[in-house]
């Protein structure tokens, strides 16, 4: 059985994300911290990424102080609580090969400590020495305990209401670390 092994390279990787609210949106950017896959008889068999959840920017507010702000919030616990989990997981439990480079992926996604798992399609482009994995992935912040300013939690939020669902939209570049 021919085993290829291919870690994230953490810089050329990116996630974007995009939330929604009734008078817009807002987008940004968060770090990965690390990851690998496997390829086994070139099928992906196995992976996982790590995201840092204290890397998250804001690119659509220029002003530095409301920037600021609002990075600080999406850190607390009324969204990600960075410092008590400064990571978020994605581990891919099965996948199963489509056409055109897509895999039909069932994984678990982990958040502020809270699993959930996750079914999403993966575009993998891969060669012996490296891989692209590309997917876009939608999200209800509710599951995992984000609820400040949802409508299922709370009433009469007019203009202030946020959304449950966000959009993550994942680029990772991977390098192979060896060949059997």
């Amino acid at each position: 059985m021919n085993t290829q092994n291919f870690k994230v390279d953490h810089e050329k990787s990116t996630i974007e994300w995009t939330g929604r609210k009734i008078t817009g949106a807002h987008n940004g950017t968060i770090g990965i911290k690390e990851g690998s896959f496997t390829f086994k008889d070139n099928q992906l068999s196995s992976g996982t990424f790590i995201i840092d959840t204290r890397s998250i920017k804001i690119l659509d507010i220029k002003d530095a102080e409301t920037n600021a702000q609002f990075a600080g919030h999406l850190a607390s616990d009324d969204f990600f609580n960075s410092d008590q989990f400064p990571e978020s997981t994605f581990e891919i439990r099965h996948a199963e090969p489509g056409d055109d480079h897509l895999y039909y992926v069932n994984g678990d996604l982990t958040i502020k400590g809270i699993t959930h798992p996750i079914d999403t399609v993966l575009k993998i482009e891969n060669n012996p020495n490296s891989a692209t994995i590309q997917s876009k992935i939608v999200l209800d912040r509710t599951k995992y305990n984000m609820k400040f300013r949802s409508g299922n939690f709370f009433t009469d939020l007019g203009d202030t209401l946020i959304y449950n669902n966000f959009d993550l939209t994942i680029n990772l570049v991977a390098e192979s670390v060896e060949n059997n």
